[in-house]
């Protein structure tokens, strides 16, 4: 009976060392409200997401951004410096075997000098029964994978950057090209009209209006040349590269030019949980946090400490080394915190409260990734709609363009129609432009809110 009620003693003991925690509450939704038309395919997208648009180029960018950027790098080392701060944790619960070399000497009158040496080897033990152990070893566990969650997030975010980063450049590159084929055009146009002046078979104000276009695509060129060359400074500090002079001039127009939309596997919401980074880092991020907790509810439990130590005892340092006896003695003891004016129990309150902003951490993560998924589908569900029409704009007034130049070399047509027929063209031009490269951009988009396929290189 007796064994009985110290076994349950000891039990509730125990049970008293595990704080209360309350999971994180966050509704999982079945499906995407606006994932109608997106595949389900519960493999998601794969890790190397970018590939997915069929550009070497791009391909190459993305990796060399993910060798040389330092921000992995800084999220790589403190990977690292998880994973030491571990092995550290272990070490502190293990027995400490060291060694301890003195000499003492005492004068007395009656006994003169008196010498003492000794070395002898020592022993320190620290036992943890109360989850001090347990609870820091899942501390520095959830830290390791929080901060390995972390360097995929930092990947993926760096991924998603170069390749925005990208389309950007290819957009100002198409910009610009666009910009010098209608000038080329224009020049023409206004060759043509001067000529026609010189024979008395044009006006004077339908020149100078041919040459205020001319003036308007030559004042686009520099904007666009300087928009190309500031977006390739960006993709440099992106790279991990001292700044150059644009090198992708032409790469990837194609993407441009045949624009084809993207099928993108969305997954079930639930998916989301197990594959985001942000979400996986908060959850882990919780974790600790409820072992830490648990650390500051062991700490106000009694700790038990074993210390021993023996060796060779001598009057002088000769004798160390001849067959003289061992001494030893060993020590136990058993604190217990008994009054520090509520520090223990504070600390303890505060590691609670620590842990409640992480769970709340969490649940904000999850909601704002379901939110980042549905934008990101209505996003490429409309521009989807806006660039087919946008693209047939483009051809609809190019045929304007063609016919009412046609019509004012024959004389059926004020050339105010031809003015009006250009600037149209060219707007719809750089509007489609924009519209192809923001749907890529949303693709990009997707697939960082869906988590970009990381959880296949972190096995937490």
């Amino acid at each position: 009976m007796k064994t009985q009620l110290t076994i349950a003693a000891a039990v509730l003991t125990l049970a008293a060392c595990t704080p209360k925690f309350y999971p994180p509450q966050v509704a999982t939704p079945e499906s995407y409200v606006y994932g109608a038309g997106f595949s389900s395919d519960t493999t998601g997208v794969g890790e190397r997401w970018w590939e997915l648009f069929g550009d070497t180029t791009l391909d190459a960018l993305v990796e060399q951004a993910l060798a040389n950027n330092r921000d992995v790098a800084v999220a790589a080392a403190r990977v690292q410096q998880a994973r030491a701060n571990l092995k550290t944790v272990r070490a502190q619960y293990l027995p400490q075997i060291g060694a301890e070399a003195t000499a003492e000497g005492e004068y007395t009158p009656e006994t003169k000098i008196v010498q003492s040496y000794a070395v002898e080897p020592t022993l320190s033990w620290e036992l943890s029964l109360f989850g001090a152990l347990r609870n820091a070893k899942r501390a520095a566990k959830a830290e390791i994978a929080a901060s390995e969650w972390a360097l995929a997030g930092v990947r993926l975010s760096l991924a998603a950057e170069v390749a925005t980063t990208y389309f950007t450049l290819l957009e100002y590159e198409r910009d610009l090209s666009i910009a010098r084929q209608t000038l080329r055009l224009r020049r023409e146009s206004a060759a043509l009209i001067d000529s026609m002046f010189r024979y008395g078979m044009s006006d004077g104000v339908a020149l100078e209006q041919a040459r205020s276009l001319v003036y308007t695509a030559e004042a686009d060129i520099p904007q666009y040349c300087r928009a190309v060359e500031q977006t390739w400074l960006s993709m440099g500090i992106l790279l991990g590269e001292t700044p150059s002079r644009a090198r992708l001039s032409g790469a990837g127009l194609r993407l441009l030019t045949d624009y084809r939309p993207a099928d993108i596997p969305v997954g079930l919401p639930s998916e989301l949980l197990k594959r985001r980074p942000d979400i996986r880092q908060a959850h882990f991020n919780m974790l600790q946090a409820a072992a830490q907790a648990g650390q500051a509810r062991s700490a106000r439990f009694p700790s038990i400490s074993l210390t021993a130590k023996g060796g060779v005892v001598s009057s002088s340092i000769k004798g160390l080394t001849a067959a003289n006896p061992w001494a030893w003695d060993a020590l136990g003891s058993v604190a217990e915190p008994i009054f520090g004016f509520g520090k223990l129990r504070n600390a303890e309150r505060a590691a609670m409260a620590a842990y409640t902003q992480s769970a709340k951490t969490y649940e904000q993560t999850v909601l704002t990734a379901f939110a980042d998924v549905e934008k990101a589908l209505v996003a490429i569900a409309t521009y989807r709609s806006q660039t087919e029409r946008t693209g047939e704009l483009v051809l609809s007034n190019d045929r304007i363009a063609t016919m009412t130049r046609a019509l004012y070399r024959s004389g059926l047509s004020d050339y105010l129609d031809v003015i009006d027929a250009e600037r149209s063209l060219y707007q719809s031009q750089m509007s489609h432009v924009n519209l192809v490269v923001q749907q890529y951009i949303n693709y990009v988009t997707l697939c960082k809110a869906l988590g970009g396929g990381w959880v296949a290189a972190v096995q937490n």
